[in-house]
């Protein structure tokens, strides 16, 4: 069944979700409050689909080199896919080098706090966008990623929140959020910490939660859920992806060399028929340059 929160409910969930944050919240280098708007969106980029314990050291690896975006505007696809490493989906650093050049060419190499103007950059959809106005610029947001969705679904008595985000499910989540920028945005952050480390998908940490009492899904008894199309993890192995990340780490390995078909073929340890199609796709997407010679990164 669905649960309802007056008033006073949400104030002390506020209240006692936020001093949990104060005290058990990870030690993440973006934390900090000197962290520029930019920091904040190369995080944010970096941490799709990928865990923080893998973000950490590129991260601050990539801010040492590339500290704004006129200083990463400067830089060749190829140093930024080699600095990207294998954080995967390597599309989003040429995202990134794409954003930094129009943040230096349009924006004075400053982040806009304005919504739309965010939108309107490559590589930024309405999470991340919402996700700077709460975490760079303190402002009033509705954050709605995938631990935040899915501790909002339990506290309203489901396991698991829809495949995709409704008009609805937003609205709900709106009577949570301050309407004052910076506690919306520690608000914000302390959900998402909480699904994050306690309200996890597969193994949830009741026991450690400090709202588990007002929690709808654990008064209803965890039902489980209607369907099956909980966060299980993504088959890896034997995946195009694992196929392009194969070719990437050989072009990334040598950086300065171009490799014929043959040897690109031999050095990844692909069979023909996945290395051929996932090369394609490098091309296509840019992320590999197609020359007379051979191949090599753009």
């Amino acid at each position: 069944m669905d649960h309802e929160f007056p008033a006073a409910t949400i104030a002390e969930m506020h209240t006692l979700l936020t001093q949990w944050y104060s005290h058990s919240a990870r030690d993440l280098p973006w934390r900090d409050d000197s962290v520029s708007p930019w920091g904040i969106l190369v995080c944010e980029v970096m941490s799709q689909q990928t865990p923080v314990a893998r973000v950490v050291p590129t991260w601050l690896t990539w801010m040492h080199r590339w500290p704004t975006p006129p200083a990463m505007a400067r830089a060749s696809a190829a140093e930024v896919l080699i600095a990207w490493d294998r954080l995967g989906y390597p599309r989003r650093a040429l995202r990134l080098l794409e954003c930094a050049r129009i943040l230096t060419e349009h924006h004075s190499g400053k982040l806009p706090k304005d919504r739309n103007a965010l939108l309107a950059l490559p590589g930024i959809g309405e999470y991340t966008a919402d996700a700077l106005l709460a975490f760079a610029f303190h402002a009033y947001s509705v954050v709605l990623d995938t631990n935040i969705r899915r501790v909002l679904a339990r506290w309203h008595g489901d396991a698991f929140p829809t495949a995709h985000l409704t008009k609805a499910e937003r609205e709900r989540a709106t009577i949570f959020v301050p309407k004052e920028g910076k506690d919306a945005a520690r608000w914000n952050q302390a959900v998402m910490e909480l699904g994050a480390i306690v309200c996890t998908a597969t193994s949830p940490q009741c026991q450690n939660c400090p709202v588990a009492e007002l929690c709808g899904w654990k008064l209803d008894g965890y039902p489980r859920p209607a369907t099956t199309a909980s966060a299980a993890p993504q088959k890896f192995a034997g995946t195009q992806r694992e196929a392009r990340g194969k070719i990437m780490a050989v072009l990334r390995a040598e950086p300065d060399s171009t490799f014929a078909h043959a040897d690109l073929l031999q050095a990844s340890g692909l069979p023909t028929e996945r290395f051929t199609p996932a090369l394609q796709a490098l091309v296509h997407d840019g992320l590999a340059r197609e020359l007379n010679s051979g191949f090599s990164l753009p």
